[in-house]
């Protein structure tokens, strides 16, 4: 019955979809408040509705309702209460239906939160909102309905993908998602404005806290994806380069630029066409990544569905949104004024450098991404762009980028002292030049690019410090009430800024000067790895909840000292029928040793295993950088300018209430 009432709700929210994507667009043009104002109630009422829809398929999945088919392919009465709840989301119907949630509370917090904008504006926000909204409910129902039955009902599931079972997954699609998802409401601001014909500082305040929103929660998203990557799949690598690690990356620096872009708006009005565009390529990118997942293009851990029909739909929706909404912007955007103008060395132009960096990168990944699908449909021929092609196109881009980084906040808006600058950062120079000669001598000559990327990751850093100094006059009296006057957002920045220089110096030191090896062991063996000596120790056999694993002993010294012992593990799902690999690891600032064990290397060996040995230096640096990058965009959306919002725009005398 619970999955009946799911499903009808779902129904009922395709209608409220339908009457908020129609009514207050038509009242805003008409100038009928009470029509635009029916947009906050059909908010609202498809929010809840969704809710309880998702509610109910995860009360299927907790009580083990086998006559729900979703829940039969994706859960097992055995499976621990944690799994069994992240399996609602943990499949293509639920994810998606996950996906229509957090698209309808949004469109539910800028009715009810966003009290401060034009009624006109937030009418055509929650109408282009709700057109979204549609497409994929319609889809959800027409094509992936997750509360099919099943008769008749199987006496048990048949499991969750093993590799998904995992705490770190467990919460990151919802993270993702709301990332994703969160350049909705962007993209919806950006068509609204695009309808009305005007873009002001005042539309770029109300757009940055939802924008900035969905970035944050878009880094964690992606930076908990790379950690479970890092200690789940066994492979001792972080980030692969995957296509569906991608199509999360694309939206991530697209957002970042709009972030960027946004704030000149707001500060100089100026670059408003560039904003707008920024705002509607973002989501079209999440879109895009969407297509890729459930389309059959690919064959991931990642993806949730091979159904080309699927994909067809989705496409569908893909082309209407971005082909329309960029329609409408070759339409508005000559219209738009320039603004504020400024001179070729001011911040507004090193953020101009900063945005048109950032698009050079996410435009060479979606290249490397998206070419072998497009050579593959022309020519049936297959080819793989891996981490090589990247690698030696995305870093040059990324280079220069965190040299501006560095040097575009002390510059001033309009009018910048170019000379004045340049001597204030003269004696951070000498300092990075000299850290990066220590570098150079403790890495024995090279790799080089490696040694002058850590030396530019310490430009950063302290040329952010420096900002931040300066702006608080630390070395003068007074300064602790000065740092506490500072709005949260410019704390956030500079805590942002140097987390992704401490997350650049992560990057760089795990994959330049990383160590492996790749022994077969048996009971005594020793393996030696960067200074380390590993001593296997034997296999042992436990049981856990839905699984049977064996769990090697390793014994780790270092010049004869015992250190720890480790205990990785290979896991049997006899349900899944599947293995997984569950390494474990001594973690430490200056570097993480890491081991995992694999099937026997041979059938005929008896005792011995295959063990894989990896020592990655600093590789902590990019967790500890990526909570900083999460916490300064937190620290930037909890200032208080950004809750309250901008004022109302002043209504001409001659204007119609619906203006």
């Amino acid at each position: 019955m619970i999955p009946e009432l799911g499903q009808f709700a779902l129904a009922l929210a395709l209608m409220a979809a339908l009457v908020q994507s129609l009514l207050p667009i038509i009242g805003a043009t008409r100038g009928d408040r009470t029509w635009m104002e029916s947009a906050q109630t059909t908010a609202v009422v498809q929010a809840l509705l969704v809710a309880f829809a998702f509610g109910a398929l995860m009360h299927a999945y907790i009580i083990s309702d086998f006559t729900v088919l979703n829940v039969v392919e994706n859960s097992h009465s055995l499976k621990p209460m944690l799994y069994k709840v992240a399996g609602t989301w943990g499949n293509h119907e639920g994810s998606l239906l996950l996906w229509v949630l957090i698209l309808a509370l949004f469109g539910a917090a800028v009715a009810v939160f966003a009290s401060n904008i034009p009624l006109a504006l937030k009418a055509r926000t929650l109408s282009v909102q709700a057109w979204i909204s549609v497409g994929f409910l319609s889809f959800l129902i027409l094509t992936s309905n997750p509360f099919e039955r099943v008769f008749p009902p199987p006496l048990d599931g048949q499991d969750l993908n093993p590799l998904l079972q995992d705490f770190g997954l467990a919460i990151h699609p919802p993270l993702l998602y709301i990332g994703y998802v969160g350049f909705s409401i962007v993209f919806s601001f950006a068509v609204a404005a695009l309808i009305e014909g005007r873009v002001d500082p005042a539309w770029a305040r109300w757009v940055r806290p939802w924008t900035l929103a969905a970035w944050t929660s878009l880094t964690g998203g992606i930076a908990l994806g790379s950690w479970w990557a890092y200690y789940e799949l066994g492979w001792g690598g972080w980030w692969f380069w995957d296509p569906v690690e991608n199509v999360s990356f694309m939206p991530w620096l697209a957002g970042t630029a709009l972030l960027h872009s946004a704030i000149v708006t707001e500060k100089r009005d100026t670059f408003k066409a560039w904003t707008i565009l920024l705002a509607i390529l973002t989501f079209s990118l999440s879109l895009l990544g969407t297509f890729i997942v459930r389309s059959g293009l690919l064959t991931s851990v990642h993806a949730f569905a091979v159904d080309p029909e699927r994909g067809v739909y989705i496409l569908g929706l893909l082309a209407v949104s971005i082909l329309g909404s960029l329609a409408l912007f070759a339409w508005r955007a000559p219209a738009m004024e320039s603004g504020g103008l400024f001179a070729p060395i001011s911040r507004e132009a090193g953020l101009l450098i900063n945005n048109l960096l950032i698009a050079t990168a996410c435009a060479t990944v979606l290249f490397g991404t998206l070419y072998p699908l497009f050579l593959e449909a022309i020519t049936n021929e297959k080819i793989s762009v891996g981490p090589p092609f990247f690698n030696a196109s995305f870093i040059p881009i990324t280079l220069p980028l965190i040299i501006v980084m560095g040097i575009g906040p002390h510059l001033s808006w309009k009018r910048a002292d170019l000379p004045g600058v340049l001597a204030r950062l003269k004696w951070l120079a000498v300092i990075v030049l000299l850290a990066t000669l220590v570098i150079l001598w403790i890495a024995n000559g090279g790799p080089l690019l490696a040694v002058i990327s850590m030396g530019i990751a310490v430009w950063l850093i302290g040329a952010t410090l420096q900002d931040w100094a300066r702006r608080a006059k630390l070395f003068q009296p007074g300064a602790w009430a000065r740092i506490r006057r500072q709005p949260r957002a410019s704390h956030g920045m500079t805590m942002a800024h140097l987390g992704l220089g401490v997350l650049m110096m992560g990057a760089i030191g795990s994959s330049a000067w990383k160590s492996d090896t790749v022994a077969f062991a048996e009971k005594g063996t020793i393996v030696p790895i960067a200074g380390f000596e590993i001593i296997f120790e034997g296999i042992e056999q436990v049981r856990g909840p839905n699984y049977i694993a064996q769990v090697a002993s390793l014994k780790v010294t270092q010049d004869g000292e015992y250190i720890t012992n480790l205990y990785p593990e290979r896991r049997v799902y006899p349900v899944a029928g599947s293995t997984t690999t569950e390494s474990d690891i001594r973690q430490t600032l200056a570097g993480d040793l890491y081991v995992s064990i694999a099937e026997p290397a041979s059938e005929d060996a008896a005792g011995l295993w295959t063990l894989r040995l990896i020592y990655e230096p600093l590789v902590n640096f990019l967790w500890i950088g990526s909570v900083m990058l999460v916490l300064g965009g937190a620290l930037s959306l909890s200032d208080r300018r950004l809750r309250v919002g901008a004022p109302r725009r002043a209504v001409p005398t001659n204007a119609t209430p619906a203006e």
